[in-house]
């Protein structure tokens, strides 16, 4: 497993994104074991990229506007719907002195379509992927296996260390209502300014 390859991913993975700032949401808002939950769930979300890439589906995503502009736009529908939902409180940035009141599958489902619903993720493993499989190897599939392996254990791990680290400041946003509030929109206009960067993505 070429350095290259550690490197590129641990760059992708460490970028702020939809995953990353999901699963501080959850840190946040509900403590150290949504963080991870969160975290486990934004992972999971990359399966159905990596089994689509393998399928070759990925491929239609990458040569079809028509498909990549409906999974794009699905994207952006759940990210203002995250957003909206951050602003009202009732959504994964729900800060209450309380425990947020979602179930640990609720959490799941919002982390997995996360990153499902982003086409970005399917052209990773069709374009970038492929540069780092032996054109020579016996095995490719296995290979490809393997290097998605790796990338999602990175990103649980790296998620997981943004969530635990949100956690530890909970205490500390909670007993101050004027940075819960602002905490609250700036959530909210990060899940806005994603969509918004994915609307204007490209193939």
């Amino acid at each position: 497993m070429s350095p290259e390859f550690l490197f590129t991913s641990l760059i992708i993975v460490a970028s702020p994104g939809t995953g990353a700032i999901y699963t501080i949401a959850a840190g946040l808002s509900s403590g150290r074991r949504a963080s991870v939950v969160a975290a486990f769930a934004c992972t999971l979300g990359i399966l159905p990229h990596l089994m689509a890439a393998m399928l070759g589906l990925a491929a239609i995503l990458h040569t079809s506007a028509l498909a990549f502009n409906m999974v794009k736009y699905a994207g952006v529908a759940y990210l203002l719907y995250m957003a909206w939902h951050s602003l009202r409180e009732k959504g994964a940035l729900n800060i209450e002195r309380a425990q947020d009141k979602r179930t640990d599958m609720r959490v799941i489902i919002d982390g997995i379509l996360i990153n499902m619903l982003n086409p970005k993720l399917s052209i990773f493993f069709v374009a970038f992927l492929p540069q780092f499989i032996d054109a020579h190897s016996e095995n490719p599939m296995l290979q490809m296996l393997a290097l998605s392996g790796v990338f999602m254990v990175m990103t649980f791990v790296i998620f997981a260390l943004y969530g635990v680290f949100a956690a530890t400041m909970r205490e500390h946003v909670v007993s101050r209502p004027n940075v819960m509030a602002w905490l609250r929109r700036s959530f909210s206009a990060a899940f806005g300014a994603l969509a918004l960067k994915l609307v204007l993505t490209e193939r």
